[in-house]
């Protein structure tokens, strides 16, 4: 008959302690705190390329608007022309296929026909949701 021992591992190994977890957590903190900052600039950087990349696909259902009406919508028709015919009989729509998109912070896209920078001027005032700013809060128009 063999004499089996007790492998229990001692208390202290079990498991961490206390301070320990505290230095891990507080390491993790800091690790936040310097990569939260680039994150949150990247989210405005990619919202900021989402409202280009609608502005296009909104130019473009536009240009199509023109080449059946011969003029692009008024202001007053807006982009809502897009979607349902505001009286034209050359209209042969709807050039988009979905609902008129919001921006990327919810807001409308300002449309303006005739435009300051061209034959329509649309843009989104971005994240301060006023024109002009900087960095997110910049508009993002389609003449630059």
């Amino acid at each position: 008959m063999t004499h089996h021992r007790n492998n229990r591992k001692s208390p202290r190994s079990a498991g961490f302690t206390l301070i320990e977890l505290l230095i891990v957590m507080i390491i993790l903190g800091l690790l936040a705190a310097l990569v939260a900052p680039k994150m949150f600039q990247k989210v405005g950087s990619s919202r900021q390329k989402a409202a280009k990349a609608q502005i296009s696909m909104l130019a473009t259902a536009l240009d199509a608007f023109r080449l059946d009406v011969g003029r692009y919508p008024t202001t007053d028709q807006g982009l809502n022309a897009l979607r349902t015919n505001p009286g034209h009989g050359a209209w042969d729509g709807p050039y988009m296929s979905k609902e008129i998109p919001k921006d990327p912070w919810g807001q409308d896209y300002v449309y303006q026909c005739p435009g300051e920078h061209g034959d329509y001027d649309l843009y989104s005032l971005g994240a301060d949701k006023q024109e002009g700013g900087e960095g997110e809060n910049a508009d993002v128009n389609g003449w630059e």
